[in-house]
């Protein structure tokens, strides 16, 4: 971390994240695709169901980067009880979370649907579907904690290999347990959700086992144990902003699908294939940006801010590449991309320019992703909070509806995406030169 080459460095910790990353995205593909050949109705229920699923990782991934930034803070500057407790504190809160989240799955999953359709297979098959990967939830809780304990130390090829054990057996179980192949009952949905959980379980047993055996700079016991205030504390600040930042993608999500929905189910439907196809996009960025954070936290821990900046800067052109392939990939394979998921004539109507002119926001988005992870590693994700506030709520969403009532075009709805990323370019942009001026470049004259 404070020696090697950045370049390499970054490629050493950013690679593993990214491979692994792509092949969760493909699992989001596989798994709609499989569900997709159920019935339109079952796919949408899932598009209902994503904003869920999403609060649930945003929580997990949120507390991971606090989790992880004090961790690599606390590495760099050799102080090995601040590690350890660290550790031991962000076990305990990933164990409340979870618990909660298992408590509201079995209890308001019916509310949630009610209230969005009266459409009685969306309903069904979104309470099934949402029961099950709620309840049995702290797979995916305890895998994402074991991943950002690896993570934290530069050991993140064994975070991929825990990942993709994972997610391999996430795409292998779907057609089974979907459509009742090699004797097993015929499942639908709920052969979906199970095969999502089995699979988040058996990669949290393998990120443990990775832990105790090839983590030493991390202990991990819960012996003893009591919450301590103080770090609790010093975990939440950095992430809570990050877990009020990427839960407004699920606020975001919910309100649009109530936009889409007074168009046609279909739209909702477009909408959630949308988000499983840029995931094969912005996952790899994000993969990228959890193996910059230690990087440039452990620098700045380090006072190291040649190799900080240095960070910063292949990231962010790394992210905006990515991005601009992003871009024309939606644009020259439009159609076969929905075909992926049985696209009925009125599903292409929609999503073809849906898909061309959500992704003319691609570059400026990587830009801003790629910002925002040096606010996070430096301690300023109140930030990225912002920026992701604004944009989502307070441009996206209020956009959309007046786009929509004025034009009664739907296809004209997708540009607000692409205003809503002209905002978040401006306000981050503002934010990193504050941050560069009052935090990086006065460690140059020490």
């Amino acid at each position: 971390m404070g020696v090697m080459p950045v370049g390499r460095l970054l490629i050493n910790m950013s690679v593993p994240m990214m491979a692994s990353m792509l092949v969760m995205a493909l699992y989001n593909i596989v798994d709609s695709m499989f569900v997709a050949r159920v019935s339109e109705n079952a796919l949408t229920a899932l598009s209902m169901a994503f904003p869920v699923q999403n609060l649930m990782v945003a929580l997990a991934a949120g507390l991971g980067v606090g989790l992880n930034a004090v961790l690599s803070r606390a590495l760099g500057a050799k102080d090995q009880k601040s590690v350890a407790k660290a550790a031991s504190n962000g076990l305990f809160l990933m164990l409340i979370c979870a618990g909660t989240f298992m408590i509201l799955g079995a209890t308001c999953s019916r509310l949630y649907f009610e209230a969005q359709t009266d459409i009685a297979e969306i309903v069904e098959g979104g309470v099934m579907y949402t029961s099950i990967v709620t309840v049995g939830c702290l797979g995916l809780f305890m895998q994402i904690l074991f991943e950002r304990l690896l993570q934290s130390t530069g050991r993140t090829v064994l975070t991929m290999y825990s990942q993709l054990i994972g997610t391999v057996i996430n795409i292998v179980l779907d057609p089974i347990l979907i459509f009742g192949l090699l004797g097993m009952p015929k499942m639908g949905v709920a052969g979906a959700a199970l095969a999502t959980i089995l699979g988040q379980w058996i990669s949290a047993c393998v990120g443990l086992a990775m832990c105790l055996r090839k983590n030493p700079e991390v202990p991990l016991s819960m012996k003893r144990f009591r919450p301590e205030g103080a770090m609790l504390r010093r975990i939440l600040a950095i992430g809570v902003p990050s877990v009020i930042m990427q839960s407004i993608g699920s606020v975001m999500t919910f309100l649009m699908n109530q936009i889409l929905i007074a168009f046609s189910s279909t739209a909702v439907a477009v909408f959630g294939v949308y988000f499983k196809l840029q995931s094969f996009v912005f996952m790899p960025i994000f993969g990228m940006n959890n193996g910059t954070v230690p990087i440039v936290a452990y620098n700045y821990g380090a006072r190291r801010p040649d190799r900080m900046t240095q960070a910063i800067k292949y990231s962010i052109t790394a992210a905006i590449v990515i991005m601009i392939c992003g871009t024309v990939l939606f644009h020259t394979a439009t159609r076969q991309l929905l075909g992926i998921f049985d696209a009925s004539e009125e599903m292409l109507r929609i999503g073809v320019p849906a898909l061309r002119i959500i992704s003319l926001s691609f570059p400026v988005a990587g830009f801003c992703i790629g910002v925002g992870t040096v606010f996070q590693a430096l301690g300023y994700s109140i930030y990225s909070m912002i920026v992701s506030l604004v944009r989502q709520l307070f441009v996206l969403i209020p956009c959309a509806y007046v786009i929509g009532r004025v034009t009664g075009d739907v296809t004209m709805v997708w540009y607000a995406f692409v205003i809503a990323e002209v905002f978040s370019l401006l306000l981050s942009s503002i934010f990193f030169r504050k941050v560069y001026r009052n935090i990086i470049k006065p460690l140059f004259s020490k």
